[in-house]
């Protein structure tokens, strides 16, 4: 992967952004007095996409003309690809179905998932929100690290719950491997929260979530003493660089662990697949789609519904909360970040399809 792809898709975001805050765009005339909209989620109940739509339905409800109820209605199966497929085939226009995806339901798609039934050039995205994600360990596997050198853990078994090896927990599983960690994933969870009371349970000693999870979740595990962050995922600068995660900005970041860790390497086919799949990953995590067949009435009423929620003189001090401090994305912003979450280059995908083949022996031919 070139510095030039990753600066063109950390400027395109940054500067969609702007503009979209810039610009309310076009005003939709949808009224949903007395209607109920269904806010589906492909996962479980228990992790970062459960509480993120938790988060916007009661704010969107109060935005949309009309004020209808917006409940959150939970599909998992399949790593999020059943619900994916189910979403592809509704045929809605009036607005009362929206769809909540995130990295596990993007990264099938992008590896050709023979699973996938679902196209992401059909759907009209309405919002994408930034996520950031957090690598821990029971403490007493975390302070073996020498500093940051993840040299100490090789010597470990490490047990943790996936949702598969094509979803977004690629991600750790690469990072994991890159520092030489000898990591067992048991694949096949609905959701990361499941993940996480494994963790809790001590059927698992690693585990990682998504910002909003570990906020609400993980958070009073290390406040316990139960558990210790390891690092962080890390974020995009303008410049397409890795830095340090804001919403986490006193945990090291994977490439800070990975270049302290003499078997890792910040250059070379792994680096460039990892950081290409962390990109369609996170800076636009997660994304609320409505089905391809609402009119531009209705998408324009969304997208000025979210951009009401975003103008509330207390969403920054609730999102950081809840969310984290990431970018909340709508109109043309919206549609850039979700075009970078959905492409990414030929050489990352090819290397990452091998490795699942040799690693896990999950083959997408």
């Amino acid at each position: 992967m070139t510095t030039s792809f990753t600066r063109r898709v950390a400027l395109s975001i940054a500067a969609a952004a702007l503009a979209a805050t810039a610009n309310a765009g076009s005003h939709g005339g949808v009224d949903f007095s007395g209607k109920t909209i269904d806010f589906v989620i492909p996962f479980s109940e228990s992790g970062g996409s459960a509480r993120w739509a938790n988060f916007y339905a009661p704010l969107l409800s109060d935005a949309l003309p009309g004020k209808p109820t917006v409940q959150v209605q939970f599909r998992p199966g399949a790593g999020s690809t059943k619900g994916a497929n189910w979403f592809q085939n509704q045929r809605s226009t009036d607005g009362t179905v929206i769809f909540g995806t995130s990295g596990s339901t993007q990264f099938p798609y992008l590896l050709g998932d023979p699973r996938v039934r679902y196209e992401y050039d059909d759907w009209q995205v309405v919002l994408a929100s930034g996520v950031g994600g957090v690598s821990y360990l029971h403490p007493d596997l975390a302070d073996m690290m020498d500093g940051l050198d993840a040299t100490p853990l090789q010597d470990t078994d490490f047990i943790w719950g996936s949702q598969g090896a094509t979803r977004l927990d690629l991600v750790a599983n690469l990072a994991w491997k890159m520092l030489g960690m000898n990591v067992d994933p048991v694949f096949g969870i609905s959701g990361r929260g499941d993940g996480r009371l494994m963790f809790e349970r001590g059927e698992a000693n690693i585990d990682y979530q998504t910002s909003p999870a570990y906020l609400k979740s993980v958070v009073p595990l290390v406040e316990e003493g139960l558990a210790k962050p390891m690092m962080t995922w890390g974020a995009l600068d303008d410049a397409g660089n890795i830095v340090r995660d804001p919403t986490f900005p006193d945990i090291p970041t994977f490439k800070e662990v990975c270049e302290a860790t003499p078997a890792c390497r910040t250059s070379g086919d792994s680096w460039d697949a990892w950081k290409a799949f962390f990109i369609a990953g996170f800076p636009a995590q997660k994304m609320v789609f409505l089905p391809g067949g609402a009119d531009a009435d209705t998408v324009a009423t969304f997208t000025k519904a979210f951009q009401a929620v975003h103008a509330r003189p207390d969403f920054a001090r609730m999102a950081a909360a809840t969310l984290g401090a990431y970018p909340q994305m709508t109109g043309d912003a919206a549609r850039t970040a979700k075009a970078s979450a959905t492409e990414v280059p030929d050489a990352a995908k090819e290397f990452v399809i091998e490795w699942l083949q040799d690693d896990y022996g999950v083959s997408l031919n």
